[in-house]
């Protein structure tokens, strides 16, 4: 049996991919309009949050033009004190197992000691692991379908697969981000919820 067609249209699926990724970063490190619409989407997280019943958040420290969560979540975590919660609001970030090429979170707060990982992304220094219930996840791109487009290390992938309860998953992304046209691969989980700067995209209604 030949195999070698479908390795050739496995690496051009893969090709074809990378391009597309380049294509949107490039997009969105040149919107001229990002920071307009990185106010809307903070005003639509921080609308979407009220009620949820979460304590404890996962998030990421934004890079490549992303969509920054953190201030918005330092906003719910302040609320939630104000509110005199019973529960104090936990914010985590990722730290990377290189090992697994998985990721943990731990405890973050504006001023809290950090350090770069091996990709040089500022992570939590010595802080306390904790276990997100909702977990904030950036998009590159995504579809209709709760379906996410990442840089392909496939670390969120691997983490969500071991994290038990699995965690409400939530996309975040800009508009420009959206793809009318992505077709998902066999393997790929959809997200629960995907919100963008004009409001909730997944799901619909």
């Amino acid at each position: 049996m030949d195999k070698s067609n479908g390795a050739d249209t496995s690496a051009t699926a893969s090709f074809l991919k990378r391009q597309l990724r380049n294509a949107l970063i490039e997009q969105r490190l040149a919107l001229p309009d990002r920071e307009e619409r990185a106010d809307l989407l903070q005003r639509v997280m921080r609308i979407w949050l009220v009620g949820r019943p979460d304590t404890v958040i996962g998030a990421y420290w934004p890079i490549k033009g992303e969509f920054d969560p953190l201030p918005a979540l330092h906003r719910w975590k302040e609320d939630g004190e104000l509110q005199g919660a019973p529960q104090p609001r936990q914010i985590g970030l990722p730290v990377m197992n290189r090992q697994h090429k998985t990721l943990t979170f731990h405890s973050w707060y504006p001023g809290c000691p950090m350090e770069h990982d091996a990709f040089d992304i500022p992570k939590p220094k010595d802080t306390m692991l904790i276990v997100p219930t909702l977990l904030f996840v950036p998009c590159l791109g995504y579809s209709a379908g709760g379906y996410r487009l990442g840089y392909g290390g496939g670390f969120y992938d691997r983490t969500l697969a071991t994290l038990q309860p699995k965690p409400f998953t939530v996309g975040l992304g800009f508009t420009q981000g959206f793809l009318d046209d992505f077709e998902p691969e066999a393997h790929d989980v959809p997200l629960d919820a995907i919100l963008n700067d004009n409001g909730v995209v997944w799901p619909i209604g």
